[in-house]
């Protein structure tokens, strides 16, 4: 049997709101799914609370909840739904305890970022002992992984509840600020960020979608266009799906929606809604905008030094290898295939690192279960950056590993157009697409068959990166991502180490 149903916000229907179960872990779905009290207390003693010489909520449809000296005039405070809250400012983290009087949903909902987090729960004292862990935050400087704040996934700036317009409706419950507590160390020293999240509650992903104004169209591409929009002062990108690819946006909206897919090198998820504009129906994938735009617009536009060349490369492995690992755990992640890695799904942040976009052909699987879940759509990757083995279709497509190697294959592309723009002794050669000199500029299946797989040719590495010790470790690197053999090609894991070691 399902969670008992939960209490439905006034003007909110039971569909919607389940919905939104997806984007939750299922034990924050159940601490929201909230039950009538009853109206007399249920076993002998309730009447009194444990701490104060008062009635007991439960008697009286209110909760009894902890909460925090100087909040309250007492350790206790009543309503209806009990919560804990951390905060990080400053690098100081402060946590506060408390009550709402009404059960807003979706102050409960806010999505856990290393900034802020909150967690609700609906029985007495609950949140006496509710631990809330803020997730650690990973930002590549140069080429190295290093810990940095960075803004929170549902939005692009600010907290989850200062977007919303929200806050505590009682008011003990004000910002926290009563107890002061060490950073958490991570454990992940000199790793990227494990991420955390999956974007906004369904139900405010719709509100979201809108209040975005449609600015200016930067992009289109077989499934539709992007535009850049304006929500709340912030630009966002909103990626506009065609009709006919309605299952890549089904299947991106999935993805994102998966527990703990936040990354710092995975494009930043805030909304996705179904919309009707000029009598038609539009489907609105909701991102964090870049202004330098995709990869394979920066490159023909940009050349590289050989720092940001190694900054560009280890970004996108970090975001890779967050894609290729599960996560265990209540709240854990499956592992994820992108099986459409090339530089067009690639964007280039402010501070010239990269984020993976475009989940729409992505696979998942789960070793728990051993389930590959591939998706139900029809579009197949882009020729150019196929493996052989897809090429030859002699792939095991079901096997998860499979998919892993084709990703590799895919990355070594990308290095290759990423060192062909960077500037060794003076000599850059301009940005051109991988196999540009062997298949037409729109290769076809065949074309693209007969060169990799029949002939074995891979891109020509410049001779001039040997003459530099970085780039020819990234000469090399690359080269081992084009083995014939899938299983003799490095993992995403292997490359990412090896970068770390790579002195500039």
């Amino acid at each position: 049997m399902g969670p008992p149903a939960p209490l439905l916000p006034h003007g909110h229907d039971k569909g919607q709101l389940l919905g939104q179960k997806g984007a939750l872990g299922s034990r924050d779905f159940r601490a929201l799914s909230l039950s009538p009290k009853p109206a007399a207390c249920p076993r002998p003693g309730c009447e009194l609370s444990p701490w104060h010489n008062m009635p007991h909520p439960l008697c009286a449809d209110e909760l009894l909840c902890a909460c925090d000296v100087p909040h309250c005039s007492t350790p206790t405070c009543t309503g209806k739904v009990c919560f804990v809250s951390k905060r990080k400012e400053d690098g100081t983290i402060t946590q506060h305890r408390g009550c709402f009087s009404q059960h807003i949903l979706e102050n409960c909902n806010t999505p856990v970022t290393e900034q802020y987090g909150m967690r609700c729960c609906d029985t007495s004292m609950c949140n006496a002992e509710l631990e809330i862990f803020l997730q650690g935050t990973g930002a590549l400087r140069g080429w190295r992984c290093a810990w940095a704040p960075s803004a929170p996934q549902g939005s692009p700036s600010g907290t989850g509840m200062s977007l919303l317009g929200l806050s505590p409706t009682d008011p003990n419950a004000e910002p926290p600020s009563s107890s002061t507590l060490s950073p958490p160390r991570s454990t992940f020293i000199d790793d990227c960020t494990t991420g955390s999240g999956s974007g906004l509650p369904f139900l405010v992903q719709r509100t979201v979608a809108r209040q975005i104004t449609l600015v200016e169209c930067v992009g289109k591409g077989r499934y539709g266009e992007v535009w850049r929009g304006v929500w709340h002062g912030e630009s966002v990108a909103v990626k506009i799906f065609s009709s006919r690819d309605e299952q890549s946006w089904f299947r991106e909206t999935e993805i994102y929606n998966t527990v703990l897919l936040r990354h710092d090198n995975i494009l930043g998820f805030i909304a996705s809604d179904m919309t009707s504009r000029n009598s038609s129906t539009q489907l609105w994938l909701i991102t964090h905008y870049h202004e330098n735009g995709s990869l394979y617009d920066f490159l023909q536009r940009t050349a590289l030094d050989v720092e940001t060349c190694l900054g560009l490369a280890s970004s996108i492995i970090c975001g890779l290898v967050h894609l290729h690992v599960e996560i265990f755990g209540t709240q854990g992640k499956p592992a994820i295939a992108h099986r459409d890695l090339k530089s067009r799904n690639i964007l280039v942040k402010s501070n010239r690192q990269c984020c993976i976009a475009d989940l729409g052909l992505a696979v998942m699987h789960s070793q728990g279960s051993d389930y590959l879940d591939i998706g139900n759509n029809p579009r197949v990757g882009t020729k150019r950056y196929m493996a052989p083995e897809v090429l030859s279709e002699q792939i095991r497509t079901d096997c998860f590993e499979s998919y892993k190697k084709t990703d590799i294959w895919a990355y070594g592309l990308v290095l290759w157009e990423i060192t062909r723009r960077t500037v060794v002794n003076g000599i850059v050669e301009e940005y051109r697409p991988p196999f540009f000199d062997a298949v037409p500029s729109d290769p076809s299946f065949e074309d693209m068959k007969k060169v990799v797989c029949i002939d074995q040719q891979t891109p020509v590495v410049p001779n001039r990166l040997f003459s530099d010790p970085v780039l020819s470790a990234l000469a090399k690197i690359m080269k081992e991502c084009w083995y014939q053999s899938p299983s003799a090609r490095l993992t995403a894991l292997r490359i990412k180490k090896t970068y770390l070691m790579i002195k500039i």
